[in-house]
């Protein structure tokens, strides 16, 4: 009966073991026939809910560690990866049409300023070199011909005209120093008239200032004799009769002025009439002299023109040398272009940097301005493109962390060279037009240009090229 009771019993502990294997309770093993419990164990659930919140306590933490250092860094920096690398390219062409004879560079090859890159066949422009070279000797050879022939011709006809010139030149200034004469002469005449006229007139005004000086002798002496009788019985001071007695004497010598201006006049009349006469013998002395000259100059000008005449060949001969001169400067210009166009077959790279884009091989015939290949300047910069709104406190020399889409393990540093002065959209080809009514508010991008600092990317200079995708954070506080 107690055996038949321990069996079932075990049957049953073993069902509830098995319903209850997720509990924390372990099998009960036998002891003496008997089940014997274990001591009560923490259920794992229970467990799991206390590693659940610690978990999640440290998850929070970490959030919220992480959420503070995001908005301080976000609320001092401008991000943006609207941006990429920028370089000055310079495209190659020829100046000239021609053939090229040799290509001296490679793909990615790294040249210096002035380096020969392309080489066009030069012997159609070393031909015309020539031609031009010839064309200048012979106008120089022309040039010194009509040289020698004006000599030899001057030498002819130079004696000649300077004599005839030098009798011509006299007999005019004889001319004209005789009809100068003349003028001066017949000039001098009235003058001496004026002047007989003049010292009559003064003739007559000395006379008129002696009859006046007589009116005022008479009048102050007859002043002075009763202002002397008044002293005399007391009745004026003896200074008024001083100052009367000095009128007395003015114009007593008025009046001698007076009689000496009449006598000075009338010799002056005198000189002024020898004047006159002698004027008028100038006069006919020097026409006569004019007429002698105008002789001498008609003999002096047949002799110039018949001098003109032996000189027309001359003329001849220095309009040929003119021309000949002229044709020298154009050969030395048509020498100096042609020497310019041979100079183009020699295509150099105009500054230093790596070549790309070739596409010119030995044996093209190349058209002016058909590109050849391109140069990429070893001056790198980055364009990033920033909202509008981000461009608050941006400022030229903030320092700007920049990341390549190349080196995603390496961060450069640059900082802020300059704002545009427009929005990108502003040079595109088709700007917008928001007059038009169909404005809608979209926030503008405005171009922003950075420079690497040249520690930053010292090892990285011919790997960084123009086209790289960049991010870009600037420092704004």
């Amino acid at each position: 009966m107690n055996g038949h009771k321990e069996n079932r019993t075990a049957v049953l502990d073993e069902e509830l073991i098995k319903e209850t294997s997720s509990t924390a309770v372990a099998p009960v093993p036998e002891q003496n026939g008997h089940l014997q419990p274990e001591p009560e164990v923490l259920p794992q659930k229970k467990k799991q809910s206390r590693v659940i919140f610690a978990a999640a306590a440290v998850g929070v933490i970490v959030l919220g560690a992480l959420g503070y250092h995001y908005w301080q860094y976000s609320s001092t920096h401008q991000e943006t990866d609207d941006a990429e690398v920028e370089g000055h390219i310079h495209e190659v062409s020829s100046r000239i049409p021609g053939t090229v004879s040799q290509v001296l560079v490679n793909d990615n090859q790294l040249v210096k300023p002035g380096q020969l890159l392309v080489k066009l066949d030069p012997r159609d422009y070393q031909s015309q070199v020539q031609q031009a070279a010839a064309s200048l000797e012979n106008a120089d050879h022309q040039a010194k011909a009509a040289d020698a022939n004006i000599a030899l011709s001057v030498q002819t006809d130079t004696g000649k005209k300077t004599q005839a010139q030098g009798d011509v030149s006299t007999a005019i200034a004889n001319i004209s120093t005789a009809q100068a004469a003349v003028a001066e002469a017949q000039a001098g005449i009235p003058a001496a008239q004026d002047q007989v006229k003049v010292a009559t007139a003064g003739v007559g005004a000395a006379k008129a200032q002696v009859a006046q000086a007589n009116a005022n002798l008479e009048n102050a002496l007859v002043q002075y004799r009763r202002y002397n009788k008044l002293y005399q019985q007391g009745a004026v001071p003896r200074q008024q009769l001083d100052a009367v007695k000095a009128t007395y004497d003015i114009t007593v010598a008025q009046k001698k002025a007076a009689l000496e201006g009449v006598q000075q006049a009338q010799a002056t009349l005198a000189s002024a009439k020898v004047g006159v006469a002698k004027a008028q013998s100038q006069l006919a002395q020097a026409q006569e002299e004019v007429a002698s000259a105008q002789a001498k100059l008609a003999a002096s000008e047949g002799a110039l023109q018949q001098a003109n005449i032996t000189r027309q060949d001359t003329s001849v001969k220095r309009s040929q040398y003119g021309a000949a001169k002229a044709a020298i400067d154009q050969a030395q210009a048509a020498l100096k272009n042609a020497q310019l166009q041979l100079s183009y077959t020699d295509i150099t790279a105009p500054s230093a940097g790596w070549v790309g884009n070739k596409n010119v091989e030995v044996g093209n015939r190349i058209a002016v301005g058909a590109p050849l290949l391109a140069i990429v300047d070893q001056d790198k910069w980055v364009v990033a493109n920033f909202k509008e709104t981000q461009l608050d406190k941006m400022v030229p020399g903030q320092e700007v962390e920049i990341k390549l889409d190349t080196f995603p393990n390496h961060t450069f540093i640059g900082h802020v060279n300059s704002i545009s002065p427009a929005s990108g959209a502003q040079f595109a080809l088709l700007p917008p037009d928001n007059a038009t009514g169909n404005f809608t508010k979209i926030v503008q991008r405005i171009p922003v240009k950075i420079i690497f600092d040249p520690k930053s990317i010292q090892g990285y200079e011919s790997r960084i090229v123009p086209g790289m995708s960049a991010e870009i954070s600037v420092k704004v506080k």
